[in-house]
């Protein structure tokens, strides 16, 4: 067992639980934190903060979709002895104008530690733990991207290299932009989940049809108007291009989606 202690944030989510797995397995001693706990942490809740940090030396950052990372906490964690931090951000971040991962990158890099920056293409978990699961299962997502494609990367690799980042030398002051082996549209994507869970889920994305079903589902207007924007700035970046950082950190090709679809179809994921 190593002796320091690794703060992992969000342990409960989707690239959190993995990181603490594979930090555990390692041997690595391992502080979840999350709302719900053993550990309590709360972005809302600034007394929270200094206990969950106590005693760690390496932290794995992230902040839930909506959720400014707070400077006041990268200089608590930092005073309380964090020297290394790993934050999860997201690629395509500039075009569409996400301020509030481009400035949680700008306060890692500023905060005195270590730090990695990883950013993810979408997750293949969207699907069948995230956002998209209730569309999934409705068999009909609606996603104004065309048939632009995506470089979709399973949570498990995105989990690999965070670990890598946060345990191995040669990784501080890096961003990495992490994809899977292939881009594919949202429709491929969805084709491959259709095969492999046996139900077919159609896609739709046009600007109208998004319009037309967030009205119908009561959304304001403007920020539809506005997401609207931030998706057309993403169709403009054209296709996404694979990289091989995954293969490059892990040492190991990243998972294909149609083998995520296989492993989550067989888990049940998208069972009735």
């Amino acid at each position: 067992m190593v002796e320091e202690e690794i703060l992992v944030l969000g342990a409960t989510g989707s690239t959190g639980r993995r990181v603490a797995d594979r930090l555990r397995e390692a041997g690595y001693r391992v502080r979840p934190a999350s709302r719900s706990g053993a550990v309590r942490f709360d972005w809302g809740d600034p007394a929270t903060w200094e206990p969950a940090v106590a005693g760690a030396s390496k932290m794995y950052l992230m902040a839930p979709d909506g959720v400014v990372v707070d400077p006041s906490f990268i200089t608590c964690a930092v005073n309380a002895g964090i020297t290394r931090i790993v934050l999860l951000s997201s690629r395509g971040i500039e075009a569409m104008g996400d301020e509030r991962l481009l400035s949680a990158e700008r306060t890692v890099r500023a905060s005195g530690a270590e730090w990695t920056i990883v950013r993810p293409d979408w997750f293949a978990q969207n699907f069948d733990e995230g956002v998209f699961r209730p569309a999934v299962m409705a068999k009909e997502l609606v996603l104004p991207l065309g048939g632009i494609r995506q470089a979709f990367v399973d949570a498990d690799d995105i989990a690999a290299v965070a670990a890598a980042a946060l345990t191995e030398e040669g990784h501080a002051g890096r961003s990495y932009e992490l994809t899977g082996p292939d881009a594919l549209s949202f429709a491929e994507a969805l084709a491959a989940i259709s095969r492999a869970a046996g139900r077919r889920v159609e896609f739709r994305g046009s600007e109208e049809d998004y319009r037309a079903v967030q009205a119908a589902a009561g959304a304001d207007s403007a920020a539809t108007e506005a997401e609207l924007a931030a998706f057309a700035a993403l169709r403009g970046l054209g296709d996404a291009e694979p990289t091989d950082t995954v293969r490059r950190v892990r040492g190991q090709a990243p998972k294909t989606f149609a083998a995520y679809a296989a492993e989550a179809a067989a888990r049940g994921a998208w069972r009735d």
